[in-house]
């Protein structure tokens, strides 16, 4: 259970040096749109070679199907609600445009990283080892939201303390959710592991969509098509050490 809570946390961290690097740097924005992509294709290909493929084995396609599409389905109607509240350019480094929308951003953020985090302990238990494609996409994806999200917190007002207070919290729920994915689900049916397997694959794919690519797009021009496609080929490699 430790080693689950360890690997939550540590796929979860790039989040906190990524404000860091946003309080006390100014990364070009094109660099930091050049990771998301390369970090959208690696997420896109954790979901398809690793969760939806061990989904089908695990559970067959009915049960994946559906799970997909309710974990499409939740992200989707749960990311309508923040953007309406103000956390629509979370992962974004513009001023917000709505007052008072960090909380909003946080939350949001919270409902981005809870599905990766208790997929990773789950993958400890059908695989009896961590899914380090899994780690690997999350840990890439989450720098340059602790990155875009931060710069775009300062702008509205929010001092480094509260920010990086709120990416701390992020991490450990990360560490705690991994826990829960391993500790909660033991003795679970393959079925039910299966299901959340596509429920969560179906949430990356929804979350990758909507928020990570607009952004990866917006900020590092045309080219993030191929890095994009990169990311993908690494997670293909990945899937097959």
């Amino acid at each position: 259970m430790l080693q689950a809570a360890l690997w939550g946390a540590f796929a979860g961290s790039p989040i906190f040096f990524g404000a860091l690097v946003g309080i006390f740097t100014n990364l070009p924005k094109k660099i930091t749109g050049w990771i998301m992509s390369f970090g959208t294709g690696v997420l896109i290909g954790a979901a398809a070679f690793e969760l939806l493929t061990e989904a089908v084995n695990e559970g067959g396609l009915q049960s994946t199907s559906i799970g997909f599409l309710v974990g499409a389905l939740v992200f989707t109607l749960s990311e309508v609600i923040v953007s309406k509240r103000g956390g629509s350019d979370r992962k974004r480094s513009k001023k917000s445009s709505e007052n008072h929308s960090g909380i909003t951003i946080f939350i949001g953020t919270i409902i981005d990283a809870i599905p990766e985090s208790v997929i990773i302990g789950v993958s400890l238990l059908e695989q009896g080892t961590v899914s380090y494609l899994m780690v690997i996409a999350v840990f890439i994806s989450n720098f340059p939201e602790g990155l875009s999200s931060t710069v775009g917190l300062k702008k509205d007002g929010y001092s480094n303390k509260t920010i990086l207070t709120m990416w701390v919290i992020v991490v450990f729920l990360s560490s705690v959710s991994a826990l829960i994915g391993y500790g909660l689900l033991q003795n679970t049916s393959a079925n039910i592991i299966s299901f959340i397997s596509a429920f969560a694959a179906g949430g990356i794919f929804a979350m990758v969509a909507s928020t990570m690519m607009p952004e990866a797009f917006e900020e590092g021009g045309a080219i993030v098509g191929l890095i994009a496609s990169l990311g993908l080929l690494s997670s293909l490699f990945l899937s097959h050490l």
